[in-house]
C-alpha cells in the first residue's frame, strides 16, 4: 500500500549538554509504506558557507549559489533512518532502533581535489514513541552519540505533523 500526503511539518534537533537547537519548518510529502511503516521526504534550508575573516581585508568571490538539501525519514515504531542529501559538499545518515546502538554516518566532499571522507560514530537510542493513527502525528526519539568511547553529547529529535 503506497499512499502520500503533502503535510506541513516541524523538525527540531536539540543538544541537552551543548547549545545546540536547530528547526525546520516546511512541507514534507507523506509516503505511507504499510501500516506501522512511512517515508517523509521534505527539503531543508542549505548550510551558509562560513568563512572566517582575517585582519586583511580582501577582495571575496561572488557567494556560490545556495541549494536546498533532501532529508529523507523512514519512520515505524521501532526504527527510524534518516538520510540527508545535499548539494555534494556534505551528506549523512542516521539509523536508530530502540533499545540499540546504530550508526551515524557523515560524508564531507573536499573543494579542492574532489576527494571525500566520511565519519562513522556510534548512537545509542534512549527512546522512541511514535503517535498518532493512522497517519503518524508526533516523533519523538532520544539518542547518544559516539565516538569509540567518547560521548559527544544527549540529542533529542522531534518531528511533528501537522494534519
Amino acid at each position: 500500500m503506497l499512499t502520500h500526503r503533502r503535510k506541513p511539518v516541524s523538525l527540531c534537533l536539540i543538544s541537552t549538554d551543548l547549545p545546540l537547537w536547530s528547526v525546520v519548518e516546511t512541507a514534507a510529502t507523506l509516503y505511507q509504506k504499510d501500516q506501522d511503516r512511512f517515508h517523509l521526504l521534505l527539503t531543508e534550508p542549505a548550510l551558509s558557507d562560513f568563512q572566517e575573516s582575517d585582519s586583511t581585508p580582501e577582495v571575496s568571490p561572488a557567494p556560490p549559489a545556495i541549494t536546498s538539501r533532501l532529508l529523507w525519514l523512514e519512520i515505524s515504531p521501532y526504527r527510524v533512518i534518516m538520510t540527508m542529501q545535499g548539494n555534494g559538499q556534505f551528506s549523512y545518515r542516521h539509523q536508530w532502533e530502540r533499545g540499540m546502538y546504530g550508526t551515524s554516518r557523515y560524508w564531507l566532499q573536499n573543494e579542492t581535489d574532489g576527494g571525500n571522507g566520511q565519519l562513522r560514530m556510534r548512537n545509542y537510542t534512549r527512546s522512541l514513541s511514535l503517535s498518532g493513527r493512522p497517519i503518524p502525528e508526533h516523533l519523538r526519539l532520544e539518542y547518544e552519540l559516539w565516538s569509540q568511547n567518547v560521548q559527544l553529547g544527549h540529542y533529542i529529535l522531534n518531528l511533528e505533523i501537522h494534519l
